[in-house]
């Protein structure tokens, strides 16, 4: 590798260790932290580079030892790029027939150089300078207000990385939160860890609305789309649940759409088997009425002989949630493996514009043992236009 490439090389290497983790390279990257960049190369480019090697060049490009050069390939390079420059997905294989001229790290490698060239050059006059500037400056601004724009509004979460700072900066804030259980939040690898804590987001005779730990986000979006991905949700014991939540306003008086993964052991004194379902519960707010049920999808009934089956089909979860004007669309899925179909659950009328959207685990009033964790694995949120019809 020539000494251009070397040190454009350095820059992105840091730059993609700054997107994985939500900060700066200062140390070499262990085990686990090359393994979870690997996993976000793979998740987001469809490529592999080798978490071994990831791991050499965070020592190569902090020139920790100073005594070991590296020379990644052209492929593992265009792969960091692609990466860096959010290129949508691809495989090996399509790469290798359609950009095996690499253009990516080439593009990037260009991009820095050309910019070094211009930082170098000296100015001509003052006098023409000026004006030029202020140019640059205000189409700067632009692109990035149009940038920023469309990142709030486009979100995806693989919660790779759940310390605080990594939270604010992606927008998420915690409501009601207690410190014990979030601070177990990473406690499996590359999810997110809720956990069903005391609590409901409307009240009953004795308690006023709550839900500890509720993760939200603002929606910057008319009309959406939004999902979740759960990993071994197996709830078992009276009203664990995990889901999404959608709120007018982050004081639970107000309106919201609640859609979950639930358990129900309630039939009204009648004798009927306990069952996994898919609820969607929708409050108007302000004290008026009790919240309306306006989905209740049994999945699996529970049973000493069905556990084990039941389990095996909540390996994967998820659930959705489609916005349009005042029509909400709900569905969700269920599998042992991650090759999932969604299912339609219900589809509701509300006049409602939610502005935050939080993601929960709760076993409502009525217990305080029983606690499971909830992992969430992915989470979405994308602007889709208004069908006004």
């Amino acid at each position: 590798m020539d000494a251009g490439s070397k040190k454009v090389f350095v820059i992105l290497f840091k730059e993609a260790t700054e997107k994985c983790f939500g900060h700066a390279l200062e140390q070499p990257l262990t085990e686990t932290e090359s393994k979870v960049l690997y996993n976000q190369v793979f998740e987001k480019t469809g490529l592999v580079v080798g978490w071994k090697s990831l791991k050499n060049y965070s020592f190569f490009v902090l020139d920790v030892s100073g005594d070991k050069e590296e020379n990644p390939s052209v492929s593992t390079l265009d792969s960091l790029a692609r990466y860096v420059l959010n290129v949508p997905y691809t495989t090996e294989t399509e790469r290798k027939s359609t950009a095996n001229h690499f253009p990516y790290w080439f593009q990037y490698k260009e991009q820095h150089i050309s910019n070094n060239k211009a930082a170098a050059a000296k100015p001509q006059s003052k006098k023409n300078i000026a004006p030029i500037f202020i140019i640059i400056i205000l189409i700067t601004a632009v692109i990035f207000f149009f940038l920023h724009a469309s990142k709030t509004k486009n979100f995806t979460d693989n919660f790779h990385s759940l310390n605080d700072d990594s939270l604010n900066r992606n927008g998420w804030f915690v409501k009601n939160k207690n410190e014990m259980f979030w601070n177990k939040r990473s406690q499996k690898p590359n999810a997110l860890s809720l956990f069903t804590l005391t609590g409901d987001n409307w009240p009953d005779s004795i308690h006023q609305p709550q839900i500890q730990n509720l993760l939200l986000r603002k929606i910057n979006a008319d009309c959406f789309t939004t999902e979740v991905h759960l990993q071994n949700f197996f709830p078992q014991h009276e009203w664990q649940q995990a889901g999404i939540l959608l709120m007018e306003d982050t004081n639970y008086n107000y309106k919201s759409l609640r859609l979950s993964l639930a358990y129900n052991d309630f039939f009204g004194g009648f004798s009927r088997p306990k069952e996994i379902i898919i609820q969607a519960i929708k409050s108007i707010g302000n004290g008026l009425s009790q919240p309306e049920e306006v989905a209740h999808i049994p999945l699996f009934t529970l049973d000493s002989t069905s556990k084990n089956l039941v389990a095996n089909n909540l390996t994967y979860s998820a659930l959705r949630i489609e916005k349009s004007g005042d029509k909400f669309r709900l569905l969700y899925s269920s599998s042992s493996t991650k090759n999932f179909a969604f299912k339609d659950a219900a589809v509701t009328e509300f006049n409602f514009q939610p502005k935050y959207i939080g993601l929960f685990a709760l076993q409502g009033f009525g217990n305080t043992s029983n606690i499971i964790p909830a992992y969430f694995t992915y989470f979405a949120l994308a602007p889709q236009p208004c069908n006004h019809d």
